[in-house]
């Protein structure tokens, strides 16, 4: 019998048919660049940018409501501000006076076509805007002396304020920190007309703007009189 010349096939395969094998393997789990993911995450910058466009327009729409029966606006310079300083900024103030951080531009934008347009020459760097619903004006700037002095402040100053369509610049403020009272206004008025006639004079030539203010005073004292 030739049984020499039979054979069986290994059960190995050829080194040939593992490169296959291998090249296979590594054909089906290449990574996944056939399934892009980009278009996941494509629609955030327009989320974004209509978040960002909607606190803008509140932060214009809560200035203009600011603006309602103010007297004076005055901006602070905020730059170096903490948290903590600002929160304890904003207590001192009373309820007749709102502290406001906005940005420049929203602030412009809010004032655009108002007198308190006169407030552009301050919009520079950071401010905090102060808004004054009182005819008290000294009263409603002395918590940010006596805050700016206690806490060091100095570089922090007033970067102006409008008044009566008037705007006043940093060196400006002495005039606003000193004007009468209401009852100073009476006192000095009530006096003058109870004292001889070269006082009423004297008052009468007064500064126009300090005579008006007296003036106005007096009809809104006698106005109060007569209604009671």
């Amino acid at each position: 019998m030739e049984a020499s010349l039979c054979t069986f096939p290994s059960s190995k395969p050829p080194s040939s048919q593992k490169l296959t094998r291998t090249n296979f393997t590594t054909t089906v789990f290449k990574p996944k660049t056939a399934f892009p993911t980009t278009h996941r995450t494509s629609h955030f910058p327009s989320i974004r940018a209509a978040i960002s466009r909607t606190k803008k327009e509140e932060t214009v729409e809560n200035v203009r409501k600011q603006l309602e029966n103010c007297y004076l606006v005055a901006g602070i310079k905020y730059k170096g501000f903490t948290v903590k300083q600002f929160q304890e900024l904003r207590r001192s103030f009373p309820e007749s006076v709102k502290l406001v951080v906005a940005k420049n531009t929203l602030v412009g934008k809010a004032i655009e076509g108002t007198p308190w347009e006169a407030l552009k020459p301050c919009m520079k760097g950071m401010n905090a805007w102060i808004f004054v619903h009182t005819e008290e004006i000294p009263e409603a700037l002395k918590p940010y002396r006596n805050f700016q002095k206690e806490k060091k402040l100095e570089d922090n100053d007033f970067t102006g304020a409008v008044f009566e369509g008037k705007f006043y610049g940093p060196s400006d403020f002495k005039a606003l920190e000193t004007m009468p009272t209401r009852a100073e206004i009476y006192a000095k008025l009530l006096g003058s007309l109870q004292s001889p006639a070269s006082a009423l004079v004297g008052t009468l030539q007064a500064p126009a703007r300090d005579l008006v203010m007296t003036l106005k005073a007096y009809v809104q004292k006698l106005e109060a009189d007569g209604g009671q």
